[in-house]
């Protein structure tokens, strides 16, 4: 199963990194964004990815041709230019690199991962949140149901303190994750090859017509995530997590260093 990641945004509201970087380029301890949420998916067992660029794409292209050689040892023989890997851990990846269109919109990105999914069943998240979400589960609750989309519906954890008023007493002042307020889409997506008929052109964008429209049809079904999960919106949630890296207390990070990818179904 094939895993789609939307990376082709402008991230103008964290554009203190974006300058010279797409957003899910921007680093938490060391690694793109975008590095830890494929980790994620590594870890329950999925390696095949296919990426949506857009603004900047050629800087993921780049991370990921140089990828095996910056994080191996190398042996150069300089005299035919032949480079040699050994030594080291390498990621058993195969990821596409779709050029989307600097201007597309959400959906449009979708309908042009679609052909690169095998005509199955995949995954879709965008490339800049995080989550401890069990991926193994959300797959297993998309099959249970046979509709044609999954979300994953979260609870943010709140920006500022919640007030409980009586008249102009505070009787309540809580910093406690958002737990009163609704759900809402925490992306990590199952998803049927036949959204595609949902999505009209690159203008489209995935949140609005088309998730709408599956949603009238009986055919959105929300997985309901109460653990951790977060964006990187601003620069205040890079600090955030950057924070929870260095401190470790990350709970997105499932995986070890030399731990082997979960199998579906396995235990």
């Amino acid at each position: 199963m094939k895993v789609g990641i939307l990376a082709g945004g402008l991230g103008t509201r964290i554009a203190e990194e974006t300058e010279t970087k797409p957003k899910p380029m921007v680093e938490i301890g060391g690694q793109p964004i975008l590095w830890h949420i494929m980790m994620h998916y590594y870890h329950y067992g999925f390696k095949d990815f296919a990426i949506a660029l857009g603004y900047k794409g050629a800087v993921i292209k780049k991370y990921m041709v140089d990828y095996c050689s910056v994080h191996s040892n190398l042996t150069v023989k300089l005299g035919n230019g032949q480079v040699q890997t050994h030594g080291n851990y390498q990621l058993d990846w195969t990821v596409d690199l779709i050029n989307s269109g600097l201007t597309t919109n959400t959906g449009g990105r979708i309908k042009r991962l679609i052909p690169y999914m095998g005509n199955e069943t995949f995954m879709l998240t965008w490339g800049d949140g995080v989550s401890n979400i069990n991926l193994h589960d959300l797959l297993k609750f998309h099959r249970s149901h046979g509709k044609l989309a999954t979300l994953t519906a979260v609870r943010p954890p709140a920006r500022f303190g919640h007030l409980d008023l009586k008249g102009e007493q505070i009787v309540e002042f809580s910093e406690k994750p958002q737990t009163r307020e609704g759900w809402i889409n925490g992306a990590f997506f199952v998803l049927e090859p036949e959204v595609y008929h949902y999505i009209d052109d690159d203008d489209t964008q995935w949140e609005k017509a088309p998730l709408e429209r599956l949603a009238k049809d009986g055919q959105l079904m929300a997985y309901k995530h109460d653990s951790f999960w977060q964006c990187m919106d601003t620069l205040r949630d890079k600090r955030l997590l950057e924070s929870m890296w260095a401190k470790g207390n990350a709970p997105w990070k499932t995986w070890s260093e030399n731990s082997e990818p979960l199998l579906v179904g396995a235990k």
